[in-house]
């Protein structure tokens, strides 16, 4: 929760670096807050406001927990692989703070993208939220245990380099990510959960093609990325239900 989110969690425990190795697998806990915040956010909003502002009410609250986390990753990561051509070359591009063209863009695709999430009703967005955020950060986590960290550890930028997942890790993290979908989706949504799952195997060979490995940029981008395309999946199924029904 400190590493993943504003929230002053840091008052309550002091950790030491060396726990932060190991914060990947617990992703999908993570997701549990933050989805929840913003899942809570939409309800609320959407009980007084029209539901297309209501959601981006929802987004935004994300962002706030988040501090822009996942999003500065897709960024650097649009702007690494677009204007990038050697490996040396696109990590360099990554880790500078600067945004460039191809950041930019990504970023407001993205946004275009996510806020076409209001046609759905506001019974199903808001499971549908809450699913999205743990399950697509349950998948993104897996990469640390297929792919190396593509820099040495004095050059990341949070000085860490994540470990692989335990036995008893990959457990935990099975079990928080698969629980709210379970529970929560309705069954006819459930092949939406096999787009994050495609999505990180597409980009997972591109960061292996391109860098030979991962960056903490990588992994937001990575989840980001997965949560669309597993939100535009549950739009295309809620449309074609729509159309047979009418």
């Amino acid at each position: 929760m400190i590493f993943f989110t504003r929230l002053p969690f840091w008052r309550i425990k002091q950790v030491d670096a060396e726990h932060y190795k190991h914060v990947v697998p617990y992703w999908p806990l993570a997701g549990w807050l933050t989805g929840g915040i913003m899942a809570g956010v939409l309800w609320l909003a959407g009980q007084v406001m029209p539901l297309s502002i209501a959601w981006i009410v929802a987004i935004v609250a994300r962002l706030l927990v988040t501090g822009c986390l996942h999003e500065d990753g897709l960024a650097d990561f649009c702007d690494g692989m677009g204007g990038g051509v050697t490996r040396e070359r696109v990590l360099t591009i990554m880790k500078d703070s600067h945004i460039g063209t191809y950041g930019v863009i990504g970023l407001i695709l993205y946004f275009l993208f996510l806020i076409q999430m209001s046609a759905l009703p506001l019974d199903l967005i808001c499971p549908i939220v809450f699913v999205g955020d743990v399950w697509s950060k349950f998948v993104s986590s897996h990469i640390i245990n297929i792919l190396p960290y593509a820099r040495k550890e004095d050059e990341a930028k949070n000085k860490t380099i994540y470990q692989r997942m335990s036995a008893f890790e990959a457990f935990i993290g099975a079990l928080l990510g698969t629980i709210p979908a379970a529970v929560l989706l309705p069954k006819t949504y459930w092949p939406a959960l096999l787009a994050p799952v495609a999505v990180f195997i597409l980009l997972v060979g591109l960061m292996k093609r391109r860098i030979q490995g991962y960056t903490g940029d990588c992994c937001g981008a990575l989840f980001l990325i997965s949560e669309l395309a597993y939100l535009l999946m549950c739009l295309i199924i809620f449309n074609c239900q729509f159309s047979i029904f009418n």
